[in-house]
């Protein structure tokens, strides 16, 4: 058996039913406990992220960066390919149905984002040199006491970066780029591999200013584009949300090019897919909360929640929508291809070019998002010293993931999930309790 077919079996096995069923069970735990924070406190989550920057100057506050630019450094790893290319291979693969379970997933996710920057600032670190550290290394072995658990989620969050932070990115903006203009893989691997060096070499503090600017504005064109071809085709929206609810539950039939997808494809792609986007429950994002300049944990955590809202309620609805109103979804094509004949078939000589574009800011920001979450895995592994190594390193695997396959690539990123996923949720669950302490006496201080 090859490599590729090899990694293809393992990732079956990892993303299998007990996995999803652990994510999402974990996700309605949550909710549970939390009393459906997200649908009680997102309406002022929403308000504080627009606020965040009312005290982005007190420096008696421990902390990095500001709480925005964690949320953005967040939303930077976030919104990338799996927006465009990850949506695309959803539907794909499990047929509009699989929509349906992305929201599903997001909806519960939400309440597990919220509880990992709620435990990320409350069991962060400083580091020798003034830093801030933390994440699910760090709650899971100071706040379970397991500090081998911890030590294997760094040792699986340093390599999983190469993955979905890294070669997926480089590799699905060389296939767009190579199909639109002709632009060599290995060219566009170079050139965005010299691109995030120049950012992430400066740390944390570089990297929430620049994604402080490019993910709102980013987001915002990619969103407007595909507003735009939602007025268009209005009048197809009602069948597009049909086929989603649909499909949900029942067997979608073959058509077109479109081979045909199980109710329980639907569910493990809409899940998997949905967790690639978003990341509630990988454990990635918390490490970029726990360096914000704030003495309130569970306000960082509303503001953290907010970051699958936008991710995937918002830019992976459009994504998807967009697909399926179009008819795109039925031309046989997966990936960032299906995305870009759908915008294409709606606005004709821009749309393709709309794609392209959007695809390659949206993968440079994620890297640069990921970039961080791997150096400071590997600094809790190894120390500050393995801190550049790291990002000389990250930086080689962005250009060599630019020409490999595009089905192994996805299937290393997606089992490389996995195992970051499991420690974390196991921490989740261990410190609900402290969890739900915290909450409760967090939110007595919010107005």
């Amino acid at each position: 058996m090859t490599v590729s077919g090899i990694m293809s079996v393992v990732n079956s096995f990892v993303w299998g039913p007990y996995m999803l069923a652990f994510l999402v069970g974990t996700g309605v735990y949550l909710t549970v406990r939390l009393r459906g924070i997200q649908f009680t406190r997102l309406p002022h989550a929403l308000r504080l992220v627009f606020t965040s920057e009312n005290r982005p100057g007190d420096e008696s506050l421990q902390g990095d960066i500001t709480p925005l630019q964690a949320l953005t450094t967040a939303l930077s790893a976030t919104i990338g390919t799996g927006n465009i290319a990850g949506v695309a291979t959803a539907i794909f693969l499990g047929g509009p149905g699989a929509v349906f379970w992305m929201w599903i997933c997001a909806v519960f996710g939400m309440a597990t984002k919220f509880a990992e920057a709620v435990l990320a600032v409350k069991f962060r670190h400083m580091l020798p040199d003034g830093t801030m550290q933390g994440g699910p290394m760090r709650y899971i072995a100071d706040g379970l006491g397991l500090r081998w658990l911890g030590w294997l989620f760094a040792l699986m969050g340093c390599i999983a970066a190469f993955g979905i932070g890294s070669m997926v990115q480089s590799n699905s903006v060389a296939v767009a780029l190579d199909h639109t203009w002709g632009v060599p893989p290995l060219a566009t691997g170079l050139v965005m591999a010299l691109m995030t060096g120049i950012v992430i070499i400066g740390g944390i503090k570089r990297i929430g200013r620049v994604t402080e600017k490019i993910v709102p504005v980013m987001g915002i064109c990619y969103v407007s584009a595909a507003l735009l071809i939602l007025v268009i085709n209005y009048d197809a929206i009602p069948h597009a949300l049909e086929l989603v609810f649909t499909h949900a539950f029942t067997p979608a039939a073959a058509t077109g090019g479109f081979a045909g997808a199980a109710v329980a494809s639907a569910i493990r792609f809409g899940v998997a897919r949905g967790v690639f986007s978003n990341e509630a429950g990988l454990g990635s994002a918390p490490i970029a909360h726990a360096a914000a300049r704030t003495d309130d944990p569970v306000r960082q955590g509303l503001i953290a929640m907010t970051g699958v809202f936008f991710d995937t309620l918002v830019v992976c609805s459009m994504t998807a929508l967009v697909i399926l109103s179009t008819g795109a979804w039925t031309s046989g094509k997966t990936s960032s291809a299906l995305t870009s004949l759908a915008f294409e078939t709606a606005l004709p000589g821009a749309g393709n070019i709309i794609v392209t574009l959007g695809l390659a800011v949206f993968a440079y920001s994620t890297m640069i998002g990921w970039a961080y979450y791997g150096e400071e895995c590997i600094e809790y592994i190894l120390g500050i010293r393995a801190r550049t190594p790291y990002r000389y390193v990250f930086c080689a695997v962005i250009a060599l993931g630019a020409f490999q396959k595009v089905g192994f690539v996805w299937d290393f990123s997606d089992t490389m999930n996995g195992a970051m996923a499991i420690p974390n949720l196991i921490g989740l669950v261990g410190l609900s309790g402290v969890l739900a302490r915290e909450t409760a006496k967090g939110l007595d201080h919010q107005v």
